[in-house]
């Protein structure tokens, strides 16, 4: 004979302001928009990066001209972002995902490691090498190389409709996700009342 149902005491103040587990619902990833918004200001913070590590290594290996050690400062560049990424990603968010308050975790809904970051930056590469690499032997004009490569970027964003979390496709090979972090409400401080 089944039991009949109790009923719960009330909820108290205390319980409901006690931070809960993730459900399924908070594993739904923030709209395509805003994903893609985040994604493009953290092409522009790389900006900031990308001069630091630049003269960085023009300083170390005493390159007088852009064009000398090209590929050296490209391999270098990599290596920073790696760094960057899987530093910000293990920690749950770099600053662009701050300000779009979005935060990466793993499937089940916790932090993840500095290897499934590093993983995922070297699978964040299916943005760019599939039409770099399709490009390659036929030395196009940097106006159609720019219009192949946005093409894929907005292909490459939109199949992510087609997942089932509508995660994009390599944090699911990575086994991260994009999860909206609801803002936290600011509380005044004691000594400004």
């Amino acid at each position: 004979m089944p039991a009949s149902p109790i009923p719960s005491a009330p909820e108290t103040a205390a319980e409901s302001i006690a931070p809960q587990p993730p459900s399924s619902s908070g594993f739904a990833a923030p709209p395509l928009w805003r994903r893609m918004a985040c994604w493009l200001y953290e092409g522009m913070l790389m900006f900031g990066v990308v001069f630091i590590a630049a003269y960085l290594f023009s300083t170390l290996s005493q390159t007088r001209n852009a064009m000398d050690n090209r590929h050296a400062l490209q391999a270098f560049l990599f290596v920073v972002f790696g760094i960057y990424f899987t530093w910000f990603w293990a920690k749950g968010q770099t600053l662009a995902m701050k300000t779009w308050h979005i935060r990466i975790v793993g499937r089940d809904g916790r932090a993840i490691s500095q290897q499934r970051a590093l993983a995922r930056y070297a699978l964040s590469w299916l943005w760019f090498l599939p039409p770099l690499a399709a490009i390659a032997p036929f030395h196009l004009p940097a106006g159609e190389s720019a219009v192949i490569v946005l093409g894929w970027i907005a292909f490459w964003a939109l199949l992510s409709r087609f997942h089932p979390q509508r995660q994009f496709w390599h944090d699911a090979l990575a086994g991260t996700r994009l999860v909206h972090q609801p803002q936290q409400p600011q509380t005044a401080h004691p000594s400004r009342r």
